[in-house]
């Protein structure tokens, strides 16, 4: 291995008879060749067995010097960064657990399942941090961890994630207002952060997010039976689940199949999208026929579209608290569904229709009734 084999095989006598001074001394010395060097493969594995070895003699105080060292080197040995990341002393594993690319998404997960709360805090610290690592987080995460995930705009949040916090939010308005500031935070679930939200946390973000005024003041107000949106939808996700929801409406290639799909998906923004598109209504109208506690609307929806009620459980359960239903309300649910005539449920719905104003932006000319 020329002169790094040469080196790192003078180690093992190191490991063998030397002292605690002289194993460290050859830590650090093995630390800055690999550092400085450009290496294959196979000799950083070698590389990170003896650093390893090393690491194990070693006080907390110089493996956290050596988490330091390592956290932003890209070619670390793996398993090096992963027995820093699992150490117990914070100060150990915090800087790899901030820093380190060489820990997936797997390695997060689990390290988020089985450390305390300091090595949570650490991983919410990331520059990027991925949805499946971010649900752990939120879910185990105490007050400090939540709020750091809240305001790290590099970590993105599943639905599931936003839910939980929505909860978490209940009382705390740091929490509140670091959710209400995200940009990607959907449109359904703001409306529901601020519902919640105290009239301090209202203010500030309607001070602060401007471009959200309209959708604050219509929950704040609670203008029950409005059937227009008078501003479009905000976030990031909203728009390209647009795009792509109505792309396969106009191709002719949204049916039943899809909408259940992305119900069972918790794609609220799709589900809501397509629905407007299928039944000619705005997407405020869908947003509180799915939102709402009374679910008449939903299922008089549904029947006009003629869905079979396995999509229709689907829909319900999306916009159930908590994605959760008890068995007797789904039964209670399932009889009211089975008693819906399809074309009064059709009357309904054109109704609804024609007290449409003029000015819808999401809803197109819906092709009516074409799901069977």
């Amino acid at each position: 291995m020329s002169e790094a084999g040469t080196f790192l095989r003078d180690l093992d006598d190191v490991m063998c008879r030397g002292t605690a001074e002289s194993r460290e001394r050859a830590l650090w010395h093995a630390t800055d060749l690999l550092i400085a060097g450009r290496y294959r493969d196979e000799e950083i594995d070698v590389f990170g067995e003896v650093i390893g070895r090393l690491a194990d003699e070693i006080e907390v105080a110089a493996r956290a010097e050596l988490a330091e060292r390592l956290a932003r080197f890209d070619s670390a040995p793996a398993n090096i960064i992963r027995k820093l990341a699992f150490d117990d002393a914070i100060e150990v594993a915090g800087p790899v657990l901030r820093n380190s690319l060489q820990l997936d998404s797997d390695t997060l997960v689990a390290n988020a399942q089985a450390k305390g709360q300091p090595h949570l805090l650490a991983i919410s610290r990331r520059k990027f941090i991925d949805e499946a690592v971010t649900d752990v987080l939120v879910k185990r995460g105490n007050r400090d961890v939540v709020n750091s995930v809240a305001s790290n705009r590099g970590a993105r949040l599943s639905n599931f994630g936003f839910l939980h916090m929505i909860k978490r939010a209940e009382g705390d308005a740091i929490l509140a207002e670091q959710l209400g500031l995200r940009g990607d935070i959907p449109r359904h679930v703001f409306q529901q952060l601020i519902a919640k939200a105290s009239d301090d946390v209202k203010r500030r973000l309607a001070s602060e997010r401007p471009e959200m005024m309209t959708t604050i003041e219509t929950s704040v107000s609670d203008v029950a039976g409005a059937l227009q949106s008078k501003f479009g939808p905000s976030s990031r996700t909203h728009f390209v689940a647009k795009r792509v929801v109505t792309t396969q409406f106009r191709e002719g290639n949204l049916n039943e199949e899809n909408i259940a799909a992305y119900a069972t998906s918790h794609r609220v923004d799709e589900v809501t999208i397509g629905l407007s598109l299928l039944t000619s209504l705005p997407t405020d109208v869908i947003e509180r026929a799915l939102m709402d506690r009374k679910r008449d609307l939903l299922l008089i929806l549904a029947k006009a579209l003629n869905l079979s009620w396995r999509t229709t459980m689907a829909l319900l359960f999306l916009g159930a608290k908590d994605h959760r239903i008890t068995i007797a309300d789904l039964r209670d649910l399932e009889g009211e569904f089975g008693a819906l005539n399809v074309e009064t449920s059709r009357s309904v719905l054109e109704f609804y229709q024609s007290r449409k104003t003029t000015g819808s932006g999401d809803s197109g000319p819906g092709r009516r009734f074409e799901m069977h």
